[in-house]
């Protein structure tokens, strides 16, 4: 017999053990195992620890989630589909206080999260759409993830979009925009304004806009922030033209600083920029003191978000707080108390500090 033939005499594939393998091998209850797993109050600490280790030694590491999730009818998962990648969504200060404030009530409800995004188109995320009970939707979900996550019959709840027939969390972005800026021009008789904007077309690049451009139709809430902007400046019988409003197509402090430098060098130089995040408006403030212009005696600078850096910069940040890490919160309970068709609509608050007084 060749090398090969004894190998394959010599090799055994062994199968996973079961609960009920394991509470043979271990002399102890099926429930005793399982508590140790599933409700650890239920036994003293030293016999939980004794068989989690016997268990691990034996390669049990616990009930399998697919097989409850069969025998139960529920998994005891929450998916949070996101609308942009994993790796942004993890480096944008707005997506963490959401994706916090929901980890909070699956915590305290024993819930486990799992982190999806509509840009991947696989298989593989396929089969874990599958296991979640319902899904938190976060932002205006790319291609067709959405109708996708919706013919799985599970709760959704939107947040930062809206549906028919879905329960969703909100904030009103034109009304915040609009107090802002009305904050930052009504004390200023003739001002010269410009606009950071995010996402405001469909361009992967900074650029002005043109003034087609203003009447596109698209579903960032960018474009009610957008509006807020005008109506405040219309009311106060100021103008802002496409030209003085530069289009930024990720949050990043990097392409923003792109955009408030052309924005503060340009002719005339405004006197108040009216940013659309607060990681754009933190950029902008870096770039002014680069370029020696003084805020806020020579530039007003406003915000949207109320990141925990806005407080903490140099002058901080005058911003519109749209609670985050509530919407998160909120959501999460939504989803869990089973409130399919329920529309919250959260306050946003001015937050004047030493960037725009």
């Amino acid at each position: 017999m060749n090398l090969l033939g004894y190998l394959e005499e010599d090799i055994t594939i062994k199968k996973p053990l079961n609960l009920k393998q394991v509470a043979a091998q271990l002399g102890v209850s099926t429930a005793t195992v399982s508590n140790a797993f599933n409700r650890p109050d239920q036994l003293s600490a030293s016999l939980r620890d004794r068989i989690l280790k016997e268990s691990a030694e034996l390669g049990y590491f616990g009930p399998n989630l697919a097989a409850r999730s069969l025998r139960r009818g529920e998994s005891g998962v929450i998916g949070v589909m996101l609308a942009d990648s994993l790796s942004y969504s993890f480096s944008d200060p707005v997506a963490n206080q959401l994706l916090q404030g929901i980890a909070e009530v699956l915590v305290d409800k024993q819930k486990q999260l799992l982190l999806l995004s509509s840009g991947v188109v696989s298989a593989q995320q396929s089969s874990a759409e599958s296991l979640p009970d319902g899904f938190v939707l976060y932002g205006a979900l790319a291609g067709n993830a959405f109708n996708q996550i919706l013919r799985t019959g599970k709760p959704v709840v939107t947040v930062d979009f809206e549906s028919s027939g879905t329960a969703s969390v909100n904030i009103d972005n034109e009304q915040g925009a609009f107090t802002i800026a009305n904050h930052a021009l009504a004390k200023q008789q003739h001002p010269e304004v410009a606009v950071l904007g995010l996402r405001l077309i469909d361009a992967g690049r900074v650029c002005r806009l043109t003034a087609p451009d203003i009447t596109t139709h698209s579903g960032e809430i960018s474009r009610s922030r957008l509006a807020g902007y005008f109506r405040a400046a219309q009311g106060l019988h100021c103008s802002i033209s496409p030209e003085r409003i530069w289009h930024i197509p990720v949050n990043s402090p990097a392409q923003a600083e792109i955009a408030a430098r052309e924005a503060l060098t340009s002719l005339p130089r405004p006197t108040t920029l009216l940013c659309m995040s607060d990681v754009i408006a933190l950029a902008a403030i870096r770039v002014a003191q680069s370029l020696g212009i003084s805020v806020p005696s020579e530039l007003q600078v406003t915000g949207f978000d109320d990141i925990p850096e806005a407080a903490r910069s140099t002058p901080a940040l005058t911003t519109v707080c749209q609670q985050s890490l509530e919407k998160g919160r909120v959501a999460a309970q939504m989803l869990l108390e089973g409130n399919p068709t329920t529309s919250i609509t959260l306050e946003t608050r001015l937050v004047v500090r030493d960037s725009c007084l």
